[in-house]
């Protein structure tokens, strides 16, 4: 009887990561064709921003890994897990015809686009390999030079005034506020052993501060913040990766053992992070607005597949534009926005002539990553369906495509009125 109950309680946690596609029955596939794709990836596990002369090396005393990779740049292990991840959009769209094994896309039929970092054109790369892997596709970058930040993907703020500024933060304080992660940076503190760090000693500190967050705006850059925030931010993102790409678990953590719960503890520091910078309605319109545009004219062409890829902060500010219902990801220590996550939007054509969309998260849990799991159609990645606040689906679990775009041209229209939006 237990074995039944625990059983059933299994069932209803993965509820929401049961694979769309699987989902579908015979019943769905004589009502839908898929007509297209749209596709923004965050880029795959890169190396950490780690040298010599970097906070992160100074913030313990211990050393970190030995990366595959410069600073900043995909690893070879992030190469491989986007490659499986390309791997298995291939079968799945075999298995839906909207593309044939070894398809050869014709001019227009596909787009590839990165931002103009080594990172994100990389992962573009190597997810074409696996999905399109005889098609020699071209990445479309704006920018030659590899170290530079195409404004679609850069999430800088192309209006601040007095009145946004001061809305803001009311903003940012309401939601997120009260709710500094004090907890999680305790359980940073012993796994870093920040207390014989360079840092701790320089500055006589045994713990990080718990201070209060300010968020800083300014035309033409990226929200910022400083002190314990952006510290635990850029050391907690470090140990998240290097538990990706190393495989023991104890050397990862310097030692320690930690459980699921506690490496969902210390990426809790990069979702609020991320939280706090862009997902305020009035910051995240901002910065997503040349982003929102790309995104609504891709839905609206005949263009079988798109892919944009870019980062969790694209992400995380396009979901925030859209309203999104809130979520936290299961099976994964990242819970809003982790590494190498897809927000995909399937386009359908109903029997009844209407066109529908279905919109999810499209991840490889953390024990997929550090397994270099193999996905395939019977042992899919987890797949977590988005909803949108005020948008109705009907009884297969679709929007009407027009009200999913009429909600990219809402958010698109906001940033017009940012002088003067005072609710948002």
């Amino acid at each position: 009887m237990l074995k039944k109950f625990f059983a059933i309680v299994a069932i209803i946690l993965v509820a929401n990561v049961v694979p769309v596609q699987a989902a579908r029955s015979a019943d769905f596939h004589d009502k839908y064709n898929l007509t297209g794709m749209v596709v923004l990836s965050r880029h795959n596990i890169r190396a950490p921003l780690v040298d010599k002369n970097s906070a992160i090396s100074k913030v313990t005393p211990h050393k970190w890994i030995k990366w595959t990779s410069a600073p900043s740049e995909l690893s070879m292990r992030g190469g491989e897990e986007e490659t499986i991840m390309g791997q298995y959009f291939r079968k799945w769209l075999v298995s839906e015809n909207l593309i044939t094994e070894n398809y050869l896309p014709a001019e227009g039929e596909v787009r590839f686009y990165a931002n103009s970092r080594q990172r994100t054109v990389a992962t573009a790369q190597f997810f074409s390999s696996g999905m399109l892997p005889v098609a020699n596709v071209r990445i479309e970058r704006k920018y030659p030079t590899l170290d530079t930040r195409d404004p679609v993907f850069k999430p800088k703020l192309t209006f601040v005034n007095d009145k946004f500024v001061t809305l803001a933060n009311a903003q940012i304080k309401a939601l997120y506020g009260d709710k500094t992660p004090k907890d999680s940076y305790r359980l940073l503190e012993k796994v870093l052993d920040f207390k014989d760090s360079e840092i701790a000693k320089s500055e006589g500190l045994k713990h990080f501060r718990d201070e209060d967050f300010e968020v800083i705006f300014k035309l033409g850059d990226e929200p910022v913040t400083t002190g314990t925030l952006k510290l635990a931010n850029q050391a907690a993102d470090a140990l998240s990766l290097q538990y990706y790409e190393e495989d023991d678990p104890v050397k990862a953590t310097f030692g320690h053992k930690l459980s699921a719960g506690d490496w969902q503890k210390i990426s809790a520091i990069k979702d609020f992070y991320n939280d706090v910078l862009f997902t305020a309605p009035m910051v995240a319109v901002n910065i997503a607005h040349p982003l929102l545009q790309v995104m609504n004219d891709e839905l609206s062409l005949d263009r079988k597949f798109t892919f944009l890829c870019g980062h969790d902060s694209n992400i995380a500010s396009i979901l925030a534009a859209l309203e999104v219902e809130d979520y936290l990801l299961p099976q994964t220590i990242e819970r809003k926005t982790p590494i190498g996550v897809k927000f995909v939007i399937e386009k359908w054509r109903g029997n009844d002539g209407v066109d529908y969309a279905a919109t999810s998260l499209v991840y490889a849990s953390t024990e997929q990553l550090r397994n270099k799991t193999t996905l395939t159609l019977e042992n899919p990645p987890m797949i977590y369906p988005i909803r949108f606040k005020g948008l109705t689906q009907n009884a297969d679990g679709l929007y009407r495509l027009e009200d999913l775009q009429q909600r990219f041209q809402q958010a698109i229209n906001v940033y017009d009125n940012l002088p003067t939006s005072e609710a948002a």
